[in-house]
């Protein structure tokens, strides 16, 4: 477990400490928000990135007074990429730490394996990054997603713009990957475009060969790649080697287009990336103004310029989260969770509003951000007009 909170709120607790009255003194002086991300394993890139948006988003709030006049103190585990590890640490934070509300899970996996507790204990939990379809429709009350359920919407939009006549899959091997593959065909199909081979690779695979083979005999114009951003570097290593000849996209909104140019070089360029934060374009999000602050305050730290296509989730996740505490007008549990339907902010990427999706009666909450498809060319990220 790791606690973050500002220099000023650490020194508070060392002079209670040094004096034995830390405890409740403490506590209730902060507004606890529980992080379950992946800070190690497969998924460890995206997990930190998550986590420093949302740092700089409390650091912020706290700057302006917090909330409710309390600091925010973010309570962060790692789900170190397991689904669980993930149900166990979220279990942790409810009964161990009391938090009232959650942020998480990165993969999809790992939410899917974290909400029954979440109806277990009555807790809320804001979804920054999982894209299942299952997360939002399976009947849990206390899920609201501010991720897209998939990018199916823009793919619908783009598909016969930019000229896709026949498309292949290759996916990672669980919710996030199969559901992507499957969302996605039938997008494809409606629009009158051919789908032909859907490929799958375990999470820790390092070698793609044996379904790249397959998929350069496949006749397809465009492959559609879902993975993280490690694995993703892996496949667009070895397509090059094998001179897998398409157009290549990666889905998910946190493959980091700078990190693969980085790790890959001239393997990235060509390459189209759907993301729902354009760092290196602030002006084409829906506020500027916040974004260039944004992005400053993450140059301003040190913190590597391609995690911002995943930091943004976080920072606008503790955001929300903040604004819902604010309605609330308690940190408790199901005031949290009613007050959430009632957010309605402007993120980084769009407005945040939730509206109701699943059964009718224990349904979870949807916003539905921006989504834009970046393209890497002779070593730089564009923003192509579509």
């Amino acid at each position: 477990m790791k606690r973050y909170h500002s220099m000023i709120r650490q020194s508070a607790v060392t002079a209670l400490a040094a004096v034995g009255l830390i405890g409740s003194a403490a506590a209730q002086s902060t507004i606890d928000i529980g992080l379950v991300q992946p800070l190690t394993g497969a998924f460890a890139a995206a997990g930190t990135d998550v986590v420093n948006g949302a740092k700089i988003a409390a650091d912020e709030i706290n700057a302006k007074g917090g909330v409710l006049g309390k600091k925010l103190e973010l309570i962060i585990e790692d789900t170190k990429s397991n689904p669980t590890e993930a149900a166990a640490v979220t279990e942790k934070l409810v009964v161990r730490d009391k938090v009232p509300v959650l942020m998480g899970a990165s993969a999809s996996t790992a939410t899917l394996a974290v909400m029954p507790k979440l109806m277990e204990y009555k807790v809320p939990m804001l979804v920054e990054t999982s894209s299942s379809s299952k997360i939002t429709t399976s009947g849990n009350p206390y899920i609201f997603r501010i991720a897209p359920p998939s990018e199916v919407a823009v793919v619908a939009k783009i598909v016969k713009k930019i000229g896709i006549h026949k498309a292949d899959f290759l996916v990672v091997n669980n919710d996030w990957g199969r559901g992507t593959a499957d969302e996605f065909s039938k997008v494809l199909k409606d629009n009158g475009i051919a789908v032909g081979l859907v490929e799958r690779m375990d999470q820790g695979a390092q070698d793609m060969n044996a379904q790249l083979v397959k998929l350069k005999g496949s006749g397809a114009d465009t492959l559609f790649v879902t993975t993280a951003v490690e694995q993703l570097s892996l496949v667009l290593k070895q397509a090059a080697s094998l001179g897998l000849n398409v157009r290549l996209i990666s889905t998910g909104g946190s493959q980091n287009p700078d990190q693969l140019i980085t790790n890959v070089g001239k393997a990235a360029d060509g390459t189209w990336h759907l993301v729902f934060f354009t760092p290196w374009s602030p002006e084409a999000t829906p506020d500027p103004t916040a974004a260039k602050a944004f992005v400053a305050e993450w140059n301003k730290r040190g913190l590597p310029f391609g995690g911002l296509t995943s930091s943004f989730r976080g920072y606008d996740g503790i955001r929300a989260i903040t604004e819902a505490i604010r309605i609330a007008g308690k940190a408790e549990p199901e005031a949290i969770r009613a007050a959430l339907w009632k957010v309605n902010i402007l993120g980084l990427n769009g407005p945040i509003k939730f509206q109701k999706d699943g059964p009718q009666g224990q349904e979870s909450g949807q916003s539905t951000p921006n989504v834009y498809l970046v393209k890497i060319d002779s070593g730089k990220v564009t923003v192509p007009k579509i």
